[in-house]
């Protein structure tokens, strides 16, 4: 029986090229000198740190740019509360990875309204969904990726 993965992941090594990228660029741009400003990479953590909110919101500019060109949906990261103290600025921008169980529910109803033949069920921080038709596994495709869940979607292990 046909059957296929909806997944939500995000090609980490390209995500540290990025954060590389953007700290050279913050180390050469002009606006930026003499000041200590970073970003900073936990496994699914990105800490930013300027000196006041308006240079954080041009890092965060930068970021995006630099992971849009290396094929990144920056759907995937949630920004945080920009946090300020008298000398520093700093905001937390996680990474999502994987879907959350409330999100999977809401895509397997989606799924089960369309009322087409498919069965969709939750396994971890995937999605498998499986069809007797190959066309019915595409159309779902399609749905889902019309429905706007918030979060970038890759349709993956696709088994005839």
């Amino acid at each position: 029986m046909p059957s296929f993965d909806v997944v939500s992941e995000i090609d980490m090594h390209e995500l540290t090229n990025a954060v590389d990228q953007t700290n050279r660029e913050i180390g050469n741009r002009f606006d930026f000198k003499g000041v200590d400003a970073k970003v900073k990479q936990e496994t699914n953590v990105l800490t930013l740190e300027a000196r006041v909110e308006f240079q954080l919101k041009q890092m965060i500019d930068m970021l995006v740019l630099k992971l849009t060109k290396r094929g990144i949906d920056v759907e995937a990261l949630e920004e945080g509360k920009v946090q300020e103290t008298l000398n520093k600025a700093t905001q937390v921008v996680t990474v999502r990875r994987g879907i959350e169980s409330n999100l999977a529910r809401k895509m397997v109803k989606t799924i089960k309204d369309s009322k087409m033949k498919v069965q969709a069920a939750i396994q971890g921080d995937k999605l498998r969904v499986t069809g007797k038709k190959r066309d019915d596994l595409q159309k779902v495709m399609d749905l889902l990726r019309e429905a706007k869940v918030g979060l970038p979607l890759q349709f993956v292990n696709f088994r005839d």
